[in-house]
């Protein structure tokens, strides 16, 4: 149970979500293996078995390991300070400062009495900066750590040798110093990097995304504003001289009332006009958006079929909408890799089918599908969630039908099937939008 929670947790996550979560609990658990294994080696024949020396590497155990700890406690905030949203604040230095003194001391004590080898002290040595570095190599520059680092080697080479320590052991605290140091900032520095270029691409794609919506709105604004600005100015006018005439009984108040509800109605349509134009759907820009916006999210969109074949306006619209439907939730729900956009017409109806290989959870209540275990959209029996909702609707005014679910092997299909009718007549996808609305207007006012 606990292992499925998991993996329904670890499938709700974004990509980027993934990557950072890896990063860090790989940080996190980089001291822990390194202590684990630098640390305990030497008890089974560096460290003397004697009282006192099995004493010391036990307490240096002990204090390697709240350097982990430490480390652990202080990997979200040193992470945080990288990417700019916090501040690791000097007093939280303090205390692994501290340890790493600690360790010395001990380190130095154990040497001094020979307790020790020369390779278990260079293997202890290479181990002592590597949880404090973690840490601390996020929190300031390069540069800096690299004198801290040379500085650190040499007051370790100035206790060791003030407790008699000489010669190649000697020799070797440099190297095997600064190895731990500088293997610490390979593994440590890049992967901060990394996260925080991609949080920044992150952001500006959602910058973009919300600049897109703000430019629709104006572009509808517009559109309005266009539309009823001078028709409004007008009916204010011709109201005004309406009352005017009035006031004084004159019967050209009623042509101008008149003149007012023809403006009105005409207002009417032409909002109706704007607000259908907004609403619907083309399919063949409906299948270059996908391809455009699931490309640039690093899914590989591959559009096949007929996409300019004759169709009739109203099922370009109601696929446009399933192609624009089944692009956002691959993108919400799922992590695929590929998808698939196929339409075929056939003799006697028009299939589109959109596939992916993305293993996304169950639908929720924001009408996303995804595959999910009991997700029960795969015969339309279950709720579905808005989503599928709104598009069963638009595809029944058109005696169409849609099936969305697993199709095994990790794939995820939703087919929407429009049967072609004679009633209808065809209108070319690449026709202009006014002239695959006529037909339907000139119904209309009949």
């Amino acid at each position: 149970m606990l292992v499925r929670g998991w993996r329904r947790n670890w499938q709700q996550r974004s990509k980027l979500e993934r990557i950072d979560l890896y990063s860090r609990l790989t940080l996190s658990v980089m001291p822990w293996l390194f202590t684990l294994s630098w640390q305990l080696a030497p008890f089974k024949s560096d460290i003397r078995h004697a009282p006192l020396p099995i004493t010391l590497g036990l307490a240096l155990l002990l204090v390697s390991l709240a350097q982990c700890l430490l480390s652990n406690r202080n990997i979200q905030l040193s992470f945080a300070h990288y990417l700019g949203t916090a501040v690791f604040s000097r007093r939280r230095q303090l205390p692994p400062l501290v340890l790493l003194l600690v360790n010395l001391g001990l380190l130095a004590t154990m040497a001094g009495v020979d307790g020790i080898t020369d390779s278990g002290l260079l293997i202890m040595t290479m181990n002592a900066p590597v949880a404090h570095a973690i840490t601390q190599v996020l929190v300031i520059p390069v540069r800096t750590f690299l004198i801290q680092s040379l500085a650190l080697a040499a007051l370790y080479i100035g206790v060791l040798a003030a407790v008699g320590v000489r010669g190649a052991a000697l020799a070797g605290v440099v190297p095997t110093m600064l190895f731990g140091c500088v293997l610490t900032l390979i593994a440590v520095r890049p992967s901060a990097w990394s996260l925080s270029v991609m949080w920044q691409a992150e952001e500006a794609r959602d910058l973009q995304a919300r600049l897109a919506v703000a430019e629709e709105r104006l572009r509808f604004g517009r559109d309005l504003h266009d539309v009823l600005g001078r028709n409004l100015a007008v009916i204010a006018l011709k109201s005004e001289l309406a009352v005017e005439l009035a006031q004084r009984g004159r019967p050209e108040a009623v042509d101008q009332m008149v003149e007012v509800q023809r403006i009105a109605r005409t207002s009417q349509q032409e909002v109706r006009d704007v607000v259908r134009g907004y609403r619907e759907a083309d399919l063949s820009t409906e299948l270059a958006g996908a391809r455009g916006v699931l490309s640039a999210a690093g899914i590989e969109c591959e559009v096949t079929g007929d996409a300019g074949g004759e169709l009739p306006a109203p099922i370009q619209s109601a696929l446009g909408w399933v192609v624009r439907e089944a692009a956002t939730n691959v993108l919400r729900h799922g992590d695929p890799r590929r998808c698939t956009i196929r339409l075929s017409s056939l003799p006697d109806s028009v299939v589109l089918r959109v596939e992916n290989d993305g293993a996304a959870p169950a639908p929720g209540p924001d009408g996303g599908f995804g595959v999910g275990e009991g997700s029960g959209v795969g015969d339309g029996s279950g709720s579905g969630g808005s989503g599928l909702a709104g598009l069963r609707e638009r595809l029944r005014v058109l005696d169409g039908s849609l099936a969305a679910g697993p199709a095994g092997n990790g794939l995820f299909r939703l087919t929407a099937t429009i049967p072609l009718g004679p009633t209808v007549p065809p209108a070319r996808l690449d026709s202009p939008p006014a002239a695959r609305e006529a037909p339907v207007l000139q119904e209309e006012r009949r």
